[in-house]
């Protein structure tokens, strides 16, 4: 198959460097010395273990125009960035070409091809105007819900910290051809990549935790062990999570899983630092539409009340107002 990867960083990067390697043609969309050095040697990925996989005949362009219409389009980037993507982004596709999203939080697809009374409806928290749900037909849409952890930790070069799973669902739950052969090459190429009939409920899994830890994180610069072990934040997260639940079972969505354990879960990931705080540290844009501003939303469309995350979003959101006004970046250093 040929695969374009939109967003050559650490997923990005995971994903096209196993399939290069497992003998698929992939090309990445990239820019400056990411670019180059893609160009120069093809991208390397440094496993778990120490090994380093090579995979040489991975192309990149700057340009998705230079790439043309592929088989497959992996959307690696993150919710805020898709918007500027378009129109440049339909040059990589053709009659048959699948759009896989794969991008944290509530996408802009939710209520597509869903059924039901909120069939087609618009999320303006993260498609104002409803610009990504005219450019982009569902029918190419694939779901799926990221499981690894990476870094890019050099231009061309990824460092996979864990993990391999990455589910797959069609909009509508059918488990269509072209889905069952995606997941064949992706499997091939080393990855876990089973078929959900219900994406949303796998999306759903995720974005319970990050809803919560993500924002609580960005203000308190505390790792997800020391949010679980803090009694009060402990508290926090499992009121934002139950407010959630509430709102996510009117859309038909059910929990395996209890608040406990869900908390328990991150708890054992250990002293890791959210993405969100880390694009506090580095200056970087937050995805807090897609993770908490879009559950507000949906809180609203269900007549589900949701004051904890309302009021985490709040101060969340004048935080990255402060930042990006003053183009900052805010970290905790020892003295």
């Amino acid at each position: 198959m040929k695969f374009a990867i939109v967003g050559a960083g650490a997923i990005g990067g995971l994903l096209g460097a196993r399939l290069a390697q497992a003998g698929e043609e992939v090309v990445f969309i990239a820019r400056n010395q990411n670019l180059a050095a893609i160009q120069a040697h093809g991208f390397r990925l440094q496993l778990e273990y120490g090994n380093t996989l090579e995979a040489p005949t991975a192309r990149a362009v700057q340009h998705m125009a230079e790439a043309g219409p592929q088989d497959v389009v992996l959307l690696t980037v993150k919710a805020h960035q898709v918007r500027e993507l378009l129109p440049d982004l339909r040059a990589l596709f053709g009659p048959q070409t699948l759009l896989v999203t794969m991008i944290n939080g509530v996408p802009w697809w939710y209520f597509q091809r869903l059924g039901g009374p909120f069939e087609g409806r618009v999320l303006d928290s993260v498609d104002p105007g409803g610009a990504l749900a005219a450019a982009i037909e569902p029918e190419r849409i694939i779901g799926s819900v990221v499981y690894p952890a990476a870094e890019l930790v050099a231009p061309g070069v990824v460092r996979l910290i864990e993990g391999n799973r990455f589910t797959l669902g069609e909009l509508d739950g059918s488990r269509s051809e072209r889905i069952e052969a995606l997941s064949q090459v992706m499997m091939r190429a080393g990855f876990k990549a089973p078929v959900s009939r219900d994406i949303r409920a796998e999306l759903w899994v995720k974005l319970w935790g990050n809803l919560c830890f993500n924002p609580i994180s960005a203000l308190s610069h505390a790792t997800l062990e020391d949010i679980c072990r803090f009694a009060p934040t402990r508290a926090l997260a499992a009121a934002m999570m139950a407010e959630a639940q509430a709102l996510a079972q009117k859309l038909g969505v059910e929990f395996k899983l209890s608040i406990d354990k869900r908390i328990a879960g991150a708890e054992a990931v250990g002293a890791h630092k959210t993405s969100m705080l880390q694009d506090v540290e580095r200056g970087r844009a937050l995805e807090l539409e897609a993770l908490v501003g879009a559950v507000l939303e949906l809180g609203r469309i269900t007549d589900t009340p949701t004051p904890h995350i309302e009021a985490v979003y709040a101060v969340t959101a004048l935080l990255a107002r402060t930042l990006q006004a003053q183009h900052g970046r805010l970290a905790i250093q020892a003295v």
